[in-house]
C-alpha cells in the first residue's frame, strides 16, 4: 500500500517593478538574526555562507535604499525597521495562505491515491481552520483525509449536498451561547439527521502584543479602549461567537475599532497583531502563543465533526472513531496550547450536548 504523502511548501517571491528580487533564503537570514543576534548564526542556521549572507543583505538594502539589519560592533546584530516589516510581511502572507496551501495539498494527494491500486479509504473532511483538525492527516494511517478548510456554513451546506463525508463544527460549552450559535445555522440543520462526534474542546480569546495594554483585562475594557482590531471573515464560526459575547455584554459592536481588513483564519490574526498592523485580535490560544502574544481567554468551545449516517458508511466511521481516540493524536493535541480532547470518538446529538454542559 502507497503510504508516501507530497507536501507543498512554496517559497515566496518579494520582487521590485524594475525585476529585482529577494532570494527566499533572505527571509530565513532575517528569521535566524532576529533569534540569535547573530550574523554568523543566522547564517549558519539558514545553510549559507557568512560571505553570502553579507551579499544578500548589502543587495537587499541597496535595492530598497535602506539597511535591512543594524550591525554594531561588539552589540551583535538586529533587524532594522525595515527588516522587521519585510519579515512580518513573509509570516502574513504564510499565515493567510498557509491553509490554502493545505488544501492543496490533500487534494493533491487525494488524486494519487486515485491513481494506485489497493489504495487506503478517503474520508473527505470540510472544516474550519483549526490547530487540530490539522493534525488528523498527519496521524491517519488507515484513512487517506481530504482535509478542506470551509466556514461553519460552507462545510455543512457541502455534506447536505453530499460533497464531503464529514464536516466540522464548533459550539461554545456556555449553554446559552451554544443555543445562539445554532440559530444562525438552523435552515442547514432543520431535518434532524446531524449527529455529532465529540473532538476536542479550544480556548478563544484577546490576542495582544505581549506586555502592551495591561489596562485590558476584559472585553468591556477592550470596547471603550479605542485599540485597533483585526476581525475573522463575516461567515466565520469565530466572527460569529465574538459578535455574540459582545452582545451577552450588552456591548455595541459599533464601538470596535475595526481595522477594515478581515482575515480568514486565525494564525492570519496572530500575525497581523504580532507585526503591529493592529493591536487586539480575537481567535484561539494556540495562534497567540505561536507568535508569542498575551491571551485573555473569553470563551471555549467544542470542536465537533458532524456527519449524517446516510452519507457515511459504519466502516469509514469506525476509522474515523479509531483515528480520534489514537494515542498519537491525542498526546499531539495535548501539546497544543488551549486544546484538550473532549471524549473523542464519542457520538452525541446537539441537545445532549447542550445538556451536557449544564
Amino acid at each position: 500500500m502507497h503510504n508516501k504523502k507530497l507536501n507543498i511548501s512554496p517559497a515566496w517571491i518579494f520582487r521590485t517593478a524594475n525585476g529585482e528580487l529577494f532570494e527566499p533564503i533572505l527571509f530565513r537570514l532575517l528569521e535566524g538574526i532576529r533569534d540569535t543576534g547573530k550574523l554568523t548564526a543566522a547564517a549558519t542556521n539558514a545553510g549559507i555562507s557568512y560571505r553570502h549572507a553579507w551579499n544578500l543583505l548589502n543587495r537587499g538594502g541597496h535595492i530598497i535604499g535602506l539597511p535591512l539589519v543594524i550591525m554594531r560592533k561588539g552589540q551583535g546584530s538586529q533587524l532594522s525597521p525595515l527588516g522587521e516589516k519585510l519579515l512580518w510581511a513573509e509570516h502574513r502572507v504564510d499565515a493567510r495562505l498557509g491553509p490554502q496551501i493545505d488544501s492543496m495539498t490533500a487534494e493533491l494527494n487525494d488524486q494519487i491515491q486515485q491513481l494506485l491500486a489497493n489504495t487506503k479509504p478517503t474520508l473527505r473532511l470540510h472544516a474550519s481552520h483549526g490547530y487540530a483538525v490539522a493534525l488528523l492527516p498527519e496521524v491517519a494511517e488507515q484513512l487517506n483525509i481530504n482535509l478542506q478548510y470551509r466556514n461553519p456554513a460552507e462545510a455543512i451546506s457541502a455534506l447536505n449536498r453530499g460533497e464531503c463525508d464529514i464536516a466540522s463544527f464548533h459550539l461554545p460549552t456556555c449553554p446559552q451561547l451554544a443555543r445562539q450559535v445554532l440559530s444562525h445555522y438552523l435552515d442547514l440543520l432543520s431535518d434532524g439527521s446531524h449527529r455529532l462526534i465529540r473532538f476536542v474542546t479550544r480556548r478563544e480569546g484577546l490576542m495582544l502584543r505581549k506586555g502592551e495594554h495591561p489596562q485590558v483585562r476584559s472585553l468591556k475594557d477592550f470596547s471603550e479602549s479605542g485599540l485597533r482590531f483585526i476581525s475573522r471573515d463575516l461567515h466565520s464560526g469565530t466572527r460569529i461567537l465574538f459578535n455574540l459575547l459582545l452582545e451577552q455584554q450588552g456591548l455595541d459592536a459599533n464601538s470596535i475599532n475595526g481595522s477594515g481588513q478581515q482575515e480568514f483564519t486565525h494564525t492570519a490574526v496572530a500575525a497581523f497583531v504580532a507585526s503591529g498592523m493592529a493591536d487586539v485580535g480575537f481567535g484561539v490560544q494556540a495562534a497567540a502563543d505561536q507568535f508569542g502574544l498575551d491571551f485573555l481567554e473569553l470563551a471555549c468551545e467544542h470542536y465537533l465533526l458532524i456527519y449524517r449516517p446516510e452519507h457515511l458508511s459504519q466502516s469509514a466511521l469506525d476509522h474515523l472513531i479509531e483515528l480520534l481516540r489514537a494515542p498519537e493524536l491525542l498526546e499531539r493535541i495535548d501539546s497544543v496550547p488551549g486544546y484538550q480532547p473532549d471524549q473523542p470518538g464519542q457520538i452525541t446529538g446537539f441537545d445532549e450536548l447542550i445538556a451536557s454542559d449544564q
